[in-house]
């Protein structure tokens, strides 16, 4: 089955080349990957180059600086050189700019949204009006709502942040368990024991369904959790206890899908 990462960062200002995730792919059996540019970073031309000298290996998920009045222009610019999807902070985000214009441009050029924002922002009444406005375009929770490793946040916000499957151009991106596992000292092997694994992603696969749900790694910040094979790994054996099609599904089709493979 091919297996598509839906979320790595690569650049000349921060993290890894390009070659050095290319090698982690090969090494671990990754067919694809959609490079997410990071936050602060609105240059996405790095990764279209790399995406173009590469055919076949790579989507782009870009950046634009939504503070700036021409935000949507830029986003169509970046576009027409062959940026597949975009990544938007929800509307008045920490009191930024308000950029529902950008939002609405990304629909009109059928560019998935990619989200960075927690399980609080994207729960927000305002934000909801906009998927329901919005109701063609992809929109792509990542890192489980931002909740981090704090137990005690994560039943509450992961609950509220499931409800939001009930909007059908909702997707999730389903992270590695270093997200909400505490990384074990010492050191064990594997680094996980999936049998202590809280049911996060069984309860995304049951509120989403495995067509809304794609493998991302984090890469390279995943190394600081449990690393790139581990988080490969991991996951391809955790799904096993799903049926092969959602298996499939969950690892690459949905990204083929939505990025355009």
């Amino acid at each position: 089955m091919a297996t598509v990462d839906t979320h790595c960062h690569s650049s000349r200002s921060w993290f890894e080349p390009l070659e050095v995730l290319m090698m982690h792919m090969e090494r671990n059996g990754v067919d694809k990957a959609v490079l997410v540019q990071h936050r602060g970073q609105y240059d996405n031309s790095y990764l279209l180059d790399g995406a173009r000298d590469n055919p076949g290996w790579f989507a782009v998920t870009g950046f634009v600086d939504t503070a700036l009045s021409d935000a949507p222009e830029t986003l169509t610019a970046w576009h027409a050189k062959g940026m597949q999807s975009v990544r938007l902070a929800t509307p008045g985000k920490r009191g930024e700019r308000d950029n529902t214009s950008t939002w609405r441009k990304a629909a009109e050029l059928v560019m998935p949204v990619s989200t960075p924002s927690n399980a609080e922002e994207v729960t927000e009444k305002r934000f909801l009006q906009l998927i329901e406005e919005l109701a063609d375009l992809p929109i792509i929770l990542e890192h489980y709502g931002f909740l981090g490793l704090a137990e005690e946040r994560w039943e509450e916000g992961y609950r509220e942040l499931l409800l939001l499957a009930r909007y059908p151009n909702v997707y999730m991106k389903i992270h590695g368990f270093g997200e909400f596992m505490p990384r074990p000292f010492p050191a064990r092997e594997p680094p996980f024991d999936l049998a202590m694994a809280p049911d996060y992603i069984d309860r995304a696969i049951t509120a989403f369904g495995a067509n809304r749900l794609m493998l991302a790694t984090d890469y390279p910040p995943s190394a600081a959790r449990e690393g790139y094979g581990n988080v490969v790994a991991l996951l391809r054996e955790y799904l096993t206890r799903w049926s092969t099609a959602e298996q499939e599904t969950i690892l690459g089709k949905t990204a083929e899908r939505l990025f355009g493979f």
